[in-house]
């Protein structure tokens, strides 16, 4: 799975900042929480679990649930209908819901060389996970730092909302290597084409 750049619908991205906005993050530039083993992979490199986590118990309702606490997270953080309103306050209530459940438990174990790695008591649930994602975004949302620091991505179509906690808090795009990238090629090729015409 590439971290800075998507190349295929089953790549996936965590450059967001947060667990919750990368969970937005599933929708661009299409679906990307599909099936299962996709879901499956974004839960590992998430961080949700530590990697080597048998998630074999997963079926097909998860990728719904993921989705319906997407869904939500959007209205939130977008503000999307505005705060106050049906919407707004549904998505508000589903998320607080979500966020009831306890989350994965995790330990910390001897690894094969003796450190201490993380490890969870046993394989999470759909609901534990959830649980996780909506408490971070309870924690987002009521923190007006980390809310100060929400940022629309900059570039061409693209919808990612990131946490910007650069130098001077001057980010403009979800990802250099992505956006940035695209946007200093169309630069480019506009300098270039003022050049020709000239």
């Amino acid at each position: 799975m590439a971290l800075g750049t998507v190349t295929a619908p089953h790549e996936l991205r965590f450059d967001t900042g947060r667990i919750c906005l990368d969970l937005l993050a599933t929708t661009h530039p299409e679906e990307r929480l599909g099936s299962v083993d996709v879901l499956s992979a974004w839960i590992t490199g998430s961080g949700l679990v530590p990697a080597g986590t048998p998630l074999t118990h997963a079926d097909g309702a998860w990728p719904v649930a993921f989705r319906e606490l997407r869904g939500h997270l959007a209205r939130l953080v977008r503000g999307r209908p505005a705060p106050g309103s049906a919407a707004y306050g549904l998505a508000l209530t589903r998320v607080n819901e979500i966020a009831r459940a306890a989350p994965p438990a995790p330990r910390a174990v001897p690894g094969d060389d003796g450190t201490l790695v993380r490890r969870l008591e046993e394989p999470p649930g759909c609901a534990a996970l959830l649980a996780a994602i909506a408490r971070d975004a309870v924690d987002l949302l009521t923190d007006p730092h980390a809310r100060a620091c929400l940022r629309q991505c900059e570039g061409d179509n693209c919808p990612i909302v990131y946490l910007d906690t650069s130098r001077g808090r001057r980010r403009r795009w979800c990802s250099s290597e992505v956006c940035g990238n695209r946007e200093r090629v169309a630069r480019h090729r506009r300098r270039a084409a003022a050049l020709t015409r000239a």
